[in-house]
C-alpha cells in the first residue's frame, strides 16, 4: 500500500520551521530531508522517524516498527502527536543534529 501524498505534504508543513525541508516521493511512500539529511518516512500513511539517542531520550518510551518488510526499524509516531508541530519540529531538529551530514555527490561521467 502506499501513501497518500497529502498526509505526506501535511507533515512536511508541519516540520517546515525546522530548517530546509525537502519532500519526496520514494517507492510509492514518501522521505522528508532536513538540511539534506533523511529524517522522516512516510509509509502506509504511518510517520516513522530516523531512530537516533536523542531522539530516544526527547520522546521517552518510543515504539519502533519497521516502515516496509526488511528495513531497519524507525520510530514510529502516533497519529495524534501529528498535529503537535513544536513537537514534531524539536524531534526533527535533534534528529538531524545527530546524523552525520550527507555525503558529496560524485559527479556524473558523461
Amino acid at each position: 500500500m502506499s501513501s497518500r501524498r497529502e498526509i505526506a505534504e501535511h507533515i512536511a508543513a508541519k516540520l517546515h520551521a525546522a530548517g530546509d525541508i525537502t519532500l519526496r516521493k520514494m517507492f510509492g511512500e514518501y522521505g522528508i530531508w532536513l538540511d539534506g539529511k533523511l529524517i522522516v518516512v512516510i509509509a502506509d500513511d504511518r510517520l516513522f522517524f530516523k531512530i537516533t539517542e536523542a531522539g530516544r531520550h526527547f520522546i521517552g518510551q518510543p515504539e519502533e516498527d519497521q516502515p516496509y518488510p526488511g528495513s531497519k526499524p524507525w520510530f514510529l509516531i502516533p497519529e495524534e502527536m501529528w498535529e503537535e508541530s513544536a513537537w514534531l519540529v524539536e524531534l526533527a531538529r535533534i534528529t538531524a543534529l545527530e546524523l552525520p551530514a550527507p555525503k558529496p555527490k560524485k559527479p556524473r561521467n558523461k
